[in-house]
C-alpha cells in the first residue's frame, strides 16, 4: 500500500524532517512533483542537508528512493544534491532510482523563467527563477525531453530543436541571457545522470507494491500553491495534492491508504500572493525570527502569520488527510497569546470557505484567541508532559478539522517528535 505525506499549507511545512522520522517504516520513499524549488531540510549527524530533487529517505539504508514521472528534473542541481549525500557514506547508485518519464529542466527553460517573471514588473509571482514553470509549460505542450530520451542518440538534435524554440520565444521578450557556463555544467551533469539508475517508474513503483513493500509518497510545496487548487495565479506549476500521486508515479488510486498532512502550528508564505492571517508588525517580526523563517532553497525571508484553519480545512477536504503532523509548535513556546483564524469576514459576509480569487477578495480573519504556554517545550520527549494550554490549542484544532494531530514536532532534531494520543 502507499502512504502520502505532503504539505497542507503555502509549503515549507517541515516535510522533510518528517519523512527522514517516518522511512524507516517504509521501503520506498518517492517524490512525486515539482523541481528544485523544494528544498527538505534534514539533520544527519548534527548536519544540516537541504535536498531538492532527491527524496528524503536517501540517508536511510535498505530504502528505495524514486524520484517519479510528475517532477521535473534540473540534472545540474541533482548531481550537486547527489555529491553531498555521497560525501556521508551513502551509495546513490544502490538506493536512488529515476523514472525515465521525468522531463527535464534545461538552461533555456531557466532564462525563459527569469524573463517571464522580469516582463510581469509589479506582478511579479515570486518564481523561483529554477526554470520549473518553463519545464511543465513543455511538457503539457508535448515538446519536453524526458530523462528516458538521454540514452536516445538523436537526443542531441532533439535539444538544439527545442533550444531554438526558446530562443524564439526569449527574442520576444527582448531578453538576453548568456548559459554558454549553464549549458556546460549542463551537459557534464547528463553524463552523470546516465550513470545513476534509469527505470521505468510506474512499472517499477508497482513491482516494488506487489512485492509487500511499503510505499510513501513525498510531496514537495504545499496544498495551497497546487495549480488547481491553490491560490491561482500565486502557485506552482504542478499538482501538489494527494491526486498528484497517482499521475505523478503511475499508481492506481486504490493504493492509497493513509494522507498525512503537514502543518506548522502557525503560517508562513513565501512570494507573492494572498495571505489572510499574515502578520507585518512586531509579532510577525517575532515568529520569523524565532522559527528562522527563511527560503531553504532562495534564502528569501518567509511573511509569517497565524494559523489559519479556513485553509487548513480546505486543504483537508481536497486530499482526504487522514493523519495531521504539527511542526514547530516550540516555536509559539515564546508567545503570552496566540490567535487561530476560523473564518473569513468579506464585506458583510461571514464564511468558512476558499473563495474562487483569494486575492480580489481581500478576506479578513476572523480569530479566536488563546493562552499561550510560556514555556520552553523543545525539550519534552512524550504529550503527557506537554503544558495544558499547548493541548487545548492542538484539541481545538482537531476538534475544527475533524483530522486529528498524531504527531507534534518541537524542534529539528530527529527525536524532536512526539506522538498525541489516539482518540
Amino acid at each position: 500500500m502507499v502512504d502520502v505525506l505532503l504539505g497542507l499549507q503555502w509549503g515549507d511545512e517541515g516535510k522533510g524532517k518528517i519523512v527522514d522520522y517516518f522511512a524507516k517504516d517504509y521501503g520506498v520513499i518517492a517524490r512525486f512533483q515539482g523541481g528544485p524549488n523544494a528544498g527538505h531540510t534534514l539533520y544527519v549527524n548534527d548536519t544540516k542537508v537541504v535536498l531538492h530533487q532527491i527524496p528524503s529517505g536517501v540517508f536511510h539504508d535498505n530504502v528505495i528512493n524514486l524520484i517519479g514521472n510528475g517532477v521535473v528534473l534540473d540534472p545540474v542541481t541533482l548531481k550537486r544534491e547527489c555529491d553531498t549525500v555521497a560525501s556521508f557514506g551513502i551509495d546513490l547508485k544502490k538506493n536512488l532510482f529515476i523514472s525515465e518519464r521525468t522531463h527535464l529542466i534545461l538552461p533555456t527553460h531557466r532564462a525563459l523563467d527569469k524573463a517571464a517573471e522580469l516582463s510581469k514588473g509589479s506582478q511579479k509571482i515570486g518564481s523561483t527563477l529554477k526554470g520549473i514553470s518553463p519545464a511543465y509549460m513543455d511538457k503539457t505542450g508535448r515538446n519536453g525531453l524526458r530523462v528516458g530520451d538521454l540514452l536516445d542518440k538523436n537526443f542531441t538534435t532533439a535539444y538544439i530543436k527545442l533550444r531554438l524554440k526558446h530562443q524564439k520565444l526569449l527574442d520576444n521578450f527582448a531578453f538576453t541571457e548568456d548559459i554558454s557556463s549553464w549549458e556546460e555544467e549542463f551537459f557534464e551533469a547528463l553524463e552523470f545522470l546516465k550513470e545513476l539508475n534509469i527505470v521505468n517508474g510506474e512499472y517499477f513503483i508497482n513491482k516494488q507494491i506487489a512485492a509487500g513493500k511499503r510505499v510513501l509518497a513525498e510531496g514537495a510545496q504545499g496544498s495551497m500553491l497546487d495549480i488547481d487548487f491553490g491560490t491561482f495565479p500565486f502557485v506552482t506549476s504542478s499538482n501538489t495534492i494527494s491526486a498528484g500521486v497517482c499521475s505523478g508515479l503511475g499508481i492506481a488510486p486504490q493504493k492509497i491508504r493513509d494522507v498525512i498532512g503537514v502543518t506548522k502550528a502557525y503560517c508562513t508564505r513565501v512570494g507573492s500572493g494572498p495571505f489572510p492571517t499574515e502578520l507585518e508588525d512586531a509579532t510577525g517580526e517575532l515568529l520569523r525570527s524565532t522559527g528562522n523563517e527563511f527560503g531553504a532553497t532562495t534564502g528569501r525571508p518567509r511573511r509569517c502569520g497565524w494559523i489559519d484553519l479556513v485553509a487548513l480545512n480546505f486543504a483537508c477536504m481536497i486530499n482526504g488527510v487522514t493523519k495531521i503532523v504539527m511542526t514547530k509548535a516550540d516555536v509559539l513556546d515564546a508567545f503570552p497569546d496566540l490567535q487561530v483564524c476560523t473564518s473569513y469576514k468579506i464585506g458583510d459576509e461571514e464564511t468558512k470557505e476558499i473563495p474562487f480569487r483569494l486575492d480580489r477578495r481581500q478576506p479578513v480573519p476572523v480569530y479566536q484567541s488563546f493562552a499561550g504556554w510560556n514555556t520552553n517545550t523543545s525539550g519534552i520527549r512524550n504529550f503527557e508532559g506537554l503544558p495544558g494550554t499547548m493541548k487545548t490549542y492542538v484539541d481545538f484544532i482537531n476538534k475544527y478539522l475533524g483530522v486529528p494531530v498524531h504527531y507534534i514536532s518541537n524542534g529539528p532534531g530527529r527525536d524532536q517528535i512526539i506522538q498525541a494520543p489516539i482518540a
